[in-house]
């Protein structure tokens, strides 16, 4: 348990750190969640547009250090590629 004011200080700070992280997680996944929906209701455009707005967002959760630089890029690959079979389906 923390036992000196540094160690006090540094456990609020954490809290609010995780917070913040864990909303912006959260807004991550909302926007991949929106993508995968506007694919698997089969609109191309519709899935562009989420796409784009989806790898923007996982690349400001790498901006702001909530998820790593390789894991924000393969994300987006994995987007990208299922955006591109789809649209070449159609």
């Amino acid at each position: 348990m923390a036992n000196n004011p540094g160690a006090k200080k540094a456990i609020r700070k954490i809290a609010r750190r995780t917070e913040v992280n864990k909303a912006r997680r959260s807004r991550v996944r909302t926007y991949v969640r929106k993508f995968e929906e506007a694919l698997a209701g089969g609109d191309v455009s519709v899935a562009r547009t989420a796409f784009t707005e989806a790898q923007s967002e996982l690349m400001r959760a790498v901006s702001k250090g909530v998820v790593h630089k390789n894991t924000g890029a393969r994300k987006v690959s994995r987007l990208a590629a299922q955006l591109k079979k789809v649209s070449l389906a159609h």
